[in-house]
């Protein structure tokens, strides 16, 4: 399959904006430069022509910018689509509740608020291939950290913010005292 080896700049370049997203439209792969829109793009054509399920697996490091990366693809799909002002699909799909943060969240060496979670994203078209859906499964990547961490690394942000609650009135109502900070 077609690999693109993304570097994560950490800064907003105006590589991203819709004018580019129209540009990787319509285009063969290999036409462009190398660009998640480009892959994204082959995998809308692949999916319209052979009317199969495609595929998009984001691989990557702590920080390398895996869920920024599908945040781009989605909004690829849902601009291409017809979909992005009528469903907004990138921001539903992705909205993470700050409980989802704080349980399946941690700071790494490399990252002060790394997703230790895994997501599986599924995306339904209609025979327009407009988008009609999405689903997005989780799945905790790293358990051993609940007893476990490395030298400058913390736990999940679960435990700091339950500790810094321990205080408050709404926390004793939790009968959680006994078992956490003291």
């Amino acid at each position: 399959g077609i690999v693109l080896v993304a570097i994560n700049p950490y800064e907003q370049l105006p590589i991203y904006e819709q004018d580019v997203i129209y540009a990787y439209s319509g285009q063969n792969m290999g036409d462009m430069d190398p660009h998640i829109f480009a892959v994204a793009e082959e995998a809308y054509k692949q999916m319209a022509r052979d009317e199969k399920n495609q595929s998009i697996i984001v691989s990557g490091e702590s920080g390398a910018g895996k869920t920024v990366s599908a945040k781009y693809a989605m909004r690829f799909f849902a601009t291409v689509g017809g979909s992005a002002s009528e469903t907004n699909i990138e921001a539903k799909v992705l909205a993470s509740s700050p409980i989802m943060e704080a349980i399946g969240n941690a700071k790494t060496t490399r990252n002060d608020n790394s997703s230790r979670f895994g997501k599986y994203i599924q995306i339904g078209f209609d025979k327009r291939y407009h988008i009609i859906g999405a689903n997005m499964r989780t799945y905790l990547l790293e358990k051993s950290r609940v007893v476990f961490q490395a030298e400058d690394e913390r736990n999940y942000h679960i435990f700091y913010q339950l500790c810094a609650s321990a205080s408050l009135p709404e926390f004793k109502e939790l009968a959680l005292s006994k078992y956490l900070c003291f």
